[in-house]
């Protein structure tokens, strides 16, 4: 158990901030961010690999794992816009009803232990008009053998990967908990491994 716990806050942080800067998620990050402006809320700001992408005036970070932030902090001392960290949990989240113009999730659903409240937590933080960005990796829909794989293969990937799941289907999470859509559009990652290269980047609003 310690030896785990070790790997979760010393070895973990690092490995996956240099996994999440491949040249097709850093491309994703910037094409998802270049419609957010204002203020914006980011769950699972990680080490901050997104900051470069901002254009806004103010980030509110949530991280509830104080060893990622603590990898982003000279990033966050070097942005033009304030950054202010939230340490707290995506289905709890500490702000009004209808309070957000924009929440931004960046490879953060598939591992969230409670997604369904997590996205009701969400729905209800959101202005009438305001607007979930996301981009995520997910389950195949149109490869039965890869689907399969990532149903064998996520109890595995969770220990590894922190909860990460393979096998999300992240669409249907978000119309079951009443968001509709704005942009969809699905991709392959071709510089991940198979297992875990079919992406959706989309922005939704409450339906």
């Amino acid at each position: 158990m310690m030896i785990y716990k070790f790997y979760q806050q010393r070895i973990f942080p690092h490995l996956l901030n240099q996994i999440m800067q491949t040249a097709s998620m850093m491309d994703a990050r910037a094409e998802l961010l270049r419609k957010v402006h204002g203020t914006a809320l980011e769950i699972g700001f990680g080490t901050g690999l997104n900051l470069p992408f901002y254009q806004v005036e103010e980030l509110i970070a949530l991280e509830p794992n104080a060893d990622l932030y603590h990898l982003a902090q000279k990033n966050v001392l070097n942005t033009p816009f304030h950054v202010k960290h939230i340490q707290a949990s995506a289905e709890k989240l500490p702000f009004a009803d209808n309070s957000l113009d924009n929440i931004v999730s960046t490879w953060t659903m598939c591992s969230i232990a409670n997604l369904e409240q997590a996205l009701a937590e969400i729905h209800r933080v959101l202005k009438p008009k305001g607007t979930l960005h996301l981009v995520e990796h997910v389950q195949y829909h149109d490869n039965a053998t890869l689907r399969k794989l990532q149903d064998i293969l996520t109890p595995v990937q969770k220990v590894i990967a922190d909860g990460c799941h393979l096998n999300r289907n992240i669409e249907l999470y978000l119309s079951n908990a009443n968001f509709k859509f704005v942009e969809k559009y699905y991709f392959d990652a071709d510089d991940l491994p198979k297992i875990g290269r079919r992406m959706l980047l989309a922005r939704v609003q409450k339906a």
